[in-house]
């Protein structure tokens, strides 16, 4: 008898239909900013409890001569616990995750949709892409992914810092929509957008000092020492990128730290980034803007190294 001929007209539709779909140039578009904001939402996950202490060094002696008081890292991380809240370690992490899903997503897909024209144009003109063409596409991205995301950072800092206020004046919000829905009620839809101009200045330097310097780094260890693995060679680019990134930003991050947590009325301190700049500085110490530096790399380059590390499995995810 001959033997039955097994059909694999359905499989091969099906894998062709997969194929397709993957290699869609809509696809390939919108991937980017899936990854991003994927991997950026794992590593918020991981580092949120370092993000709220930044938050609470930047905050603590506002207003006071030479800074007032300077609490460290494990003081604050000491009272929190002592106090039987350790979860306020993790206070406004639903604000963190919208704001990686926001941000993240917007930031980093635009840097690689950016970076993509620029490697396709070096390609064509055979050569390698340049460190000003890897900086443009870090600081537009930066300052496109902080518009899109500055509600959900807003809705964060106030979230993180409401810890510090007396008890009777604590707004208890008990998630990033709550919070959201009770600020744009009692300050207005555009309140959600205060403290933009630091965080657009803020997003782009570290975007430049993190993706850029990432980027360049990555390809000048390749470059000069092929002998490192590529896991290494993203966890020394990541620490490198790190330093640039928290030193270029963090003079940003808290002046956008201090004005987005200020709410209406008597509860407002300053009129705008330049009135902040000028009373932090004499009230408090032209180097008030780098205390605490320490902490904010030790939250920016892991979160910059989970990034990057958490992007390829996902995107794997995808492409399998």
């Amino acid at each position: 008898m001959p033997t039955p001929t097994v059909s694999t007209s359905t499989t091969d539709t099906s894998s062709t239909s997969s194929f397709s779909l993957k290699h869609h140039p809509v696809t390939r578009a919108v991937l980017p900013f899936v990854n991003g904001g994927l991997s950026g939402m794992a590593a918020t996950t991981i580092i949120q409890p370092i993000d709220m202490i930044k938050v609470r060094i930047q905050l603590a002696g506002e207003g006071s001569a030479a800074g007032g008081a300077r609490p460290t890292p494990l003081a604050i991380t000491r009272g929190i616990i002592a106090s039987g809240r350790f979860l306020d370690l993790y206070s406004g992490l639903s604000a963190g995750l919208l704001r990686q899903a926001v941000y993240t997503t917007a930031r980093m897909g635009f840097f690689g949709t950016f970076m993509n024209h620029f490697n396709t144009k070096a390609k064509s003109e055979n050569r390698a892409v340049t460190f000003g063409e890897r900086a443009v596409a870090s600081l537009s991205a930066g300052g496109l992914g902080a518009i899109l995301g500055n509600p959900a950072d807003l809705a964060l800092i106030r979230m993180q810092s409401d810890g510090l206020r007396p008890v009777a004046q604590r707004a208890n919000y008990t998630s990033v929509l709550n919070a959201l829905t009770r600020i744009s009620k009692s300050e207005g839809v555009p309140a959600l957008w205060n403290g933009s101009l630091p965080t657009v200045t803020r997003a782009m330097a570290l975007n430049f000092g993190q993706l850029a310097f990432f980027s360049e780094a990555k390809a000048q260890l390749k470059r000069f020492d092929g002998t490192l693995s590529a896991g290494t060679q993203a966890f020394a680019a990541s620490a490198i990128a790190g330093f640039f990134a928290s030193f270029f930003s963090l003079p940003m991050d808290f002046v956008k730290t201090r004005l987005q947590r200020q709410g209406k009325g008597a509860d407002k301190r300053y009129n705008g980034v330049l009135d902040c700049v000028r009373k932090v500085i004499k009230e408090e110490g032209i180097g008030r803007f780098y205390r605490g530096f320490g902490t904010y790399y030790v939250r920016i380059a892991p979160h910059a190294m989970l990034t990057v590390s958490y992007d390829p499995p996902i995107r794997r995810l995808y492409w399998a």
